[in-house]
């Protein structure tokens, strides 16, 4: 089972970024180019019947599995980066978090009014970071047609934050 094949790769990380953190570590899936391509499949069988128009992958671990199904699906890969980091025009967001707050950016032509974009990270935690990226979609007249997440921490309940944006949210593992 493909559920568990991605639990046995992930290292759990003790006090990592900080004290009291237990973090899931997802870069050892990358050493397994079968397991990574199960999971794009797996992804790209839950997006085909959603008409959607780009993948967002949200920095920067959103861009590894995003990226490729994108490809995949042959449609636009965008990106939502850190503020500052992004060469052209861009549109921002920004947003709280536990302490302090944080801004995200997109370009501002990567998102066409009324396109359906499903956005991508590797972890749902909060969801303030996915959430912010369903506003830039929204700024700029797009729909967010859902949200891919490799691992869930069902106890930060980060869903119950998406769901005002989409009902369409897949996690291929959850703790």
């Amino acid at each position: 089972m493909l559920q568990e094949k991605i639990r046995s790769e992930i290292r759990d990380v003790p006090d990592f970024p900080k004290p009291g953190i237990l973090f899931k570590d997802i870069t050892p899936i990358l050493h397994n180019p079968k397991l990574c391509n199960d999971i794009v499949s797996m992804f790209s069988d839950y997006c085909k019947d959603k008409n959607i128009n780009a993948i967002v992958g949200v920095e920067s671990r959103g861009f590894l599995f995003g990226f490729a199904l994108a490809n995949k699906l042959n449609i636009p890969f965008v990106l939502v980066r850190k503020a500052g980091k992004l060469p052209y025009k861009t549109i921002s967001y920004e947003y709280d978090l536990e302490y302090g707050s944080a801004k995200v950016e997109m370009q501002i032509d990567e998102i066409q009014p009324g396109w359906n974009a499903m956005i991508h990270d590797d972890l749902l935690a909060t969801g303030g970071t996915a959430e912010a990226a369903a506003k830039l979609i929204q700024m700029q007249k797009g729909n967010v047609a859902g949200f891919a997440f490799v691992v869930e921490l069902e106890f930060l309940k980060g869903k119950e934050r998406l769901n005002q944006y989409s009902k369409n949210i897949i996690s291929l593992v959850n703790y």
